[in-house]
């Protein structure tokens, strides 16, 4: 009997050191990035927003925000049943070949989530793209909404500038990076994110690496602002060793801004004083919940950010291709366009692959896309 259970054992203790080595040597994948390294570290280190060895909020932020508990708030989102979080049918999407877009023209094209092409000055700009179809580590989690995977890394042109809010997988996709690599030519980043971009080959010369409140002028005709959020970051267990930002992108005829993830704040105020008037705001409006509210903006709360902007227009980013939150994947659009009726700003809904043009956002309309239940009409 003895014998058994030493078999038994053995049998168990080979298959829990098999299951370690196994996860140690997945950590050990590229994708992950690296902890900031000494290029990174001696930034850092002059931050006045670092401390205790992370890196803080302008205003902190509650751990949970209501009185369920989180791991039971998870439990329900992995294990509860159909509840609207994935669209019945595929998203209606329009292909733009974005090669033939006149270099000279000022757009954007929103690539679904939170990943934009911008053409600013003459100057093309890339933010948080994910071109992927899942937002996760683990293979097969978090996956792309049917239809919504149209563009691929060559669908993108040569990139001037790649803008990256931080570094959670939702924002900072290494497939998607690698691919693009040799036609990129600088990546602007908060501090600490240039330690993943120098793992992943990219020269140090390419890396523009900053704080909040730094201003970054490119040439005569295009100044990029590294502004606050309100979130945190993270690509595996310790948080808040990187920055997480928002970027202003401003030339003499044109401001924009992307808010990247981020809760409502004092923030938002601060910004509207730097970019004076915004003509087009794109703000986290999706994956939203009570439990962290002050991390992401519910509806309401991006209608109330646009204002403080004095946004001409508003584009709801952070959402319409991947469900990372409890609600129904077409919520954010429903309930912003009934609320913003009344706000001075235009609600500018573009499906995936649509061109926004710059020169006359008041002409611009767009059609309620998500309405794609199986009874809604053609």
């Amino acid at each position: 009997m003895k014998s058994r259970w030493k078999k038994i054992l053995g049998v168990v203790f080979i298959l829990v050191l098999t299951t370690v080595i196994a996860g140690y040597a997945y950590l050990q994948s590229p994708k992950f990035g690296a902890p900031p390294d000494q290029e990174s570290l001696a930034l850092i280190q002059q931050s006045p927003n670092y401390a205790d060895g992370i890196f803080h909020n302008l205003e902190p932020i509650p751990e949970i925000t209501t009185e369920s508990d989180s791991d039971r708030g998870w439990l329900d989102f992995f294990f509860t049943g159909d509840s609207g979080r994935a669209p019945s049918q595929a998203i209606p999407t329009v292909k733009t070949d974005l090669h033939e877009i006149e270099q000279s023209e000022d757009i954007i094209v929103w690539l679904g989530h939170s990943s934009f092409y911008v053409q600013v000055a003459g100057q093309r700009i890339l933010i948080d793209p994910i071109l992927s179809e899942n937002a996760s580590p683990i293979p097969f989690t978090i996956q792309a909404f049917e239809g919504t995977s149209i563009y691929t890394a060559e669908d993108i042109p040569d990139i001037d500038h790649l803008l990256i809010s931080h570094d959670h997988w939702d924002h900072l996709d290494y497939p998607t990076i690698m691919a693009l690599q040799d036609r990129i030519d600088n990546v602007i980043v908060g501090l600490g994110v240039g330690s993943h971009f120098r793992s992943w080959g990219f020269d140090n010369n390419q890396i523009i690496e900053t704080d909040w409140n730094t201003q970054i002028t490119l040439n005569d005709e295009l100044v990029i602002h590294v502004l606050p959020a309100r979130h945190y970051s993270g690509r595996l267990f310790q948080r808040n060793q990187t920055l997480w930002v928002s970027f202003g992108i401003q030339s003499p005829q044109r401001q924009l801004y992307f808010s990247g993830d981020s809760g409502y704040g004092n923030h938002f105020q601060i910004i509207a004083n730097t970019l004076d008037a915004v003509d087009v705001a794109m703000l986290d409006s999706g994956q939203y919940d009570e439990q962290w509210r002050f991390t992401h903006m519910m509806p309401e709360d991006a209608v109330q950010a646009g204002r403080d902007l004095g946004a001409t227009g508003v584009i709801p980013a952070h959402v319409g291709r991947f469900s990372l939150a409890f609600h129904d994947w077409d919520d954010p659009f429903n309930q912003l366009a009934s609320i913003e009726q009344d706000d001075p700003f235009g609600l500018l809904t573009p499906r995936v692959g649509e061109v926004i043009e710059l020169d006359d956002l008041t002409e611009l309309d767009f059609t309620q896309w998500w309405d794609i239940s199986e009874d809604a009409d053609d």
